[in-house]
């Protein structure tokens, strides 16, 4: 198993570790399975009123696509088969408050699943950053994701400059997508401190609210993200042009942390 959970039935609040530290968590087709399965799990689940998700170790929270990962795609150019569009609690139908705990690097896919939790609790060596651009690969769901969650002038910067630039996690407070910071050893019990308010409340209220802020802005999403497709299948390098950019990221310069 790639996903582990642990639930306190005592605070009703679950756990939902990333488990594949020495991967950076990146998210493989069984990782992707088990998340979904989780949520939808979750859906039924009456011990589990709020849910904390973070991924294993300091180094990364999530980095995204596992780059060994092969996924066939339609020859039509209208068409893209995304492992990830179906990772995120949202996704799944699950209303119940999901909170990102942010340890290490959080970056590309990872922001499937930032996009659809509630808030972001963020250790303060936490970096944010997109690197589609760099290995010639459109940022469609991400962008999205973030445009909506971040001024869209910074959205539009992390999205388009690649690997040459991280957001900080103290940059990521200001502009309001990290909700809190935390030191790393501090991370997760402050992210859990507030899921445990959270499942305290009467979970018809919460989920109800939690149903109420996403409608405020659900429509403008699911309109977006239907492009992302085309724009996926049009942009995108080949994949051998992929391999060829992936190939020299050891020589790349440091990026700059802003």
């Amino acid at each position: 198993m790639t996903v582990r959970v642990e639930r306190d039935k005592a605070s009703g609040v679950a756990v939902v570790t990333l488990d594949r530290e020495r991967k950076h968590n990146a998210i493989d087709l069984a990782t992707a399975a088990e998340l979904a399965s989780v949520w939808r799990e979750f859906r039924s689940a009456d011990d589990v009123r709020a849910v904390v998700l973070t991924g294993a170790g300091r180094a990364a929270f999530c980095t995204g696509i596992d780059r060994g990962v092969e996924v066939p795609q339609p020859s039509s150019p209208y068409s893209v088969d995304d492992p990830l569009v179906a990772i995120g609690p949202k996704a799944n139908d699950l209303w119940k408050p999901v909170i990102a705990a942010v340890n290490g690097m959080a970056c590309g896919g990872a922001f499937y699943l930032l996009g659809e939790s509630e808030f972001i609790v963020s250790s303060r060596a936490a970096t944010y950053f997109d690197p589609h651009t760099t290995y010639g690969m459109v940022s469609a769901y991400e962008a999205v994701y973030m445009a909506q969650r971040m001024p869209f002038g910074e959205a539009a910067r992390m999205s388009l400059m690649g690997t040459a630039e991280r957001l900080s996690a103290r940059r990521a407070y200001e502009i309001g997508l990290v909700s809190e910071l935390a030191g790393p050893d501090e991370l997760l019990p402050a992210a859990l401190r507030a899921a445990r308010t959270l499942a305290g409340c009467p979970t018809e209220a919460v989920q109800g609210t939690v149903r109420a802020l996403w409608s405020a802005k659900q429509a403008a999403l699911q309109q977006a993200l239907a492009q992302a497709p085309a724009l996926i299948s049009l942009g995108n390098l080949s994949p051998e042009r992929q391999a060829g950019l992936f190939a020299g990221r050891g020589r790349a310069p440091e990026p700059r942390i802003r």
